[in-house]
């Protein structure tokens, strides 16, 4: 697709209504599963692997779908409009708690609900830098950077000095944003278990939080149905270094995504091999 045709397709669905987005969503989220054999394995497998219902995947299809044709809305929307469909934060005394300590937040957002409203939430109360991964085609940068770099938000590029921001950012007692459920690139993960099976895992979020003392919280943001809206909720997550980090964080994760399972990205290749990572050994206590 031509960069010209994109943005002209962007601001167009930019332009309708959140609920006729989330309907489009809904159908394009099947008619994908129909057409990609893979795709369609990779979400029942990984559905399958987490115990979920068979009967939720139909609206596991849909809600994927919806994640996406939501986007445009989410980016290209005046920053109070979008914010004004944030309609309750549940655990908000968590982040004023954080806040109140002054030693910096950690944000631990994964791949559940519309996880780009959450930092758009944050980012009306405190600074907060998110780390993310630039996209492959290059024209998408500036529609990326414009629709998430809004309110008090940053977007920090995930390598070293991408860190560095996060570093300095929580030094200064302000917030940060990490996707804790995306594959980490080699020698930024560990191999720790997920729903059941080995997943490399990132150690960013951990090595963060024991250097800067920072509170660490859980935050996702739930679609609601007929595109009236989403409710954030935030729940805190103590950790233990005296034990493994990544381990008590997928589990915090699986824990927050049993509570919404059909808003989470199933489709993704959570339990990829990195390029030059060693796959895990089937006797190694992980």
């Amino acid at each position: 697709m031509s960069a010209f045709l994109f943005k002209s397709l962007y601001w167009l669905l930019a332009r309708l209504p959140l609920g006729a987005l989330h309907r489009l969503g809904a159908w394009l989220g099947r008619l994908t599963y129909a057409a990609s054999a893979s795709y369609a394995e990779r979400t029942r497998d990984n559905l399958r692997q987490a115990g979920i219902a068979p009967d939720m995947l139909p609206d596991a299809i849909a809600e994927t779908g919806r994640s996406l044709t939501e986007l445009p809305w989410i980016w290209g929307r005046s920053y109070d409009e979008v914010l004004s469909k944030v309609r309750e934060c549940i655990g908000l005394e968590h982040i004023e708690a954080a806040q109140a300590q002054g030693r910096g937040i950690i944000f631990l957002t994964p791949h559940l609900g519309c996880f780009e409203i959450s930092a758009l939430y944050a980012a009306q109360r405190m600074p907060i830098t998110v780390l993310y991964r630039p996209p492959r085609l290059g024209f998408l940068e500036g529609v990326m950077r414009a629709g998430r770099e809004r309110g008090q938000a940053k977007l920090a590029k995930a390598d070293v000095s991408g860190v560095r921001l996060l570093y300095k950012a929580l030094k200064r007692g302000e917030a940060i944003g990490l996707l804790p459920d995306q594959v980490p690139s080699r020698g930024e993960g560990e191999w720790t278990e997920f729903f059941g099976r080995p997943a490399y895992t990132m150690t960013l979020a951990g090595r963060l939080a024991e250097s800067s003392g920072a509170t660490v919280l859980i935050a996702y943001s739930e679609r609601l149905p007929h595109g009236e809206g989403y409710v954030i909720h935030v729940a805190p997550l103590p950790l233990d270094f005296g034990q493994p980090v990544a381990r008590q964080i997928n589990a915090a994760l699986e824990r927050t995504i049993r509570a919404c399972p059909a808003q989470y990205l199933w489709s993704y290749n959570r339990y990829k091999i990195p390029r030059g990572v060693t796959p895990p050994d089937a006797d190694q206590e992980l």
